[in-house]
């Protein structure tokens, strides 16, 4: 089993990559998100994009574009542990830090077969769903109901610390 920062690496090095894998037949999957920490919603979340297809890779954001999505005080853990973190998980290939608001860009220089949202979107709210349909990319909803936050679990451990 590969290392978990093994598995981190530039758009370049991907692309190339994802071309030999492509070669072979076996179908790319990519998923994204912040992971500022990691709970039990990210890993069905990714354990449901690898079953759409055979090598997943996932896009981590960046710390200033998490800083820009969720706002002062965030992201709680660097972009590089965050990302070693997702790549220590079985069902991740390939792990990759984007500094971009949303990813229309790695789905055009990647281009994979699938794209895997999570089931706070619906295939109609997802931002790139214009790109991916111009590029023939799929679009799959996976991952169990939107019921773990990491801004909730943040504030609960606020109450519980202030009361």
């Amino acid at each position: 089993m590969r290392r978990a920062e093994s598995k981190i690496i530039s758009r370049d090095q991907l692309r190339e990559k994802l071309a030999g894998h492509k070669r072979c037949g076996e179908r790319i999957v990519f998923a994204n998100g912040c992971f500022d920490t990691l709970h039990v919603g990210h890993i069905r979340y990714l354990e449901g994009a690898k079953k759409e297809g055979d090598v997943l890779v996932v896009g981590v954001n960046s710390d200033r574009s998490v800083c820009a999505l969720k706002g002062p005080g965030r992201p709680i853990l660097d972009e590089k542990a965050r990302a070693q973190l997702v790549g220590a998980l079985r069902a991740v290939d390939y792990v990759v830090i984007f500094d971009e608001p949303n990813v229309e860009a790695l789905l055009e220089i990647l281009r994979p077969d699938v794209h895997a949202k999570g089931t706070d979107y619906t295939s109609e709210t997802v931002p790139e769903r214009t790109t991916a349909a111009r590029l023939g990319i799929r679009i799959a909803i996976v991952g169990d109901p939107k019921d773990h936050s990491t801004r909730e679990f943040f504030e609960s451990v606020r109450k519980v610390s202030h009361g």
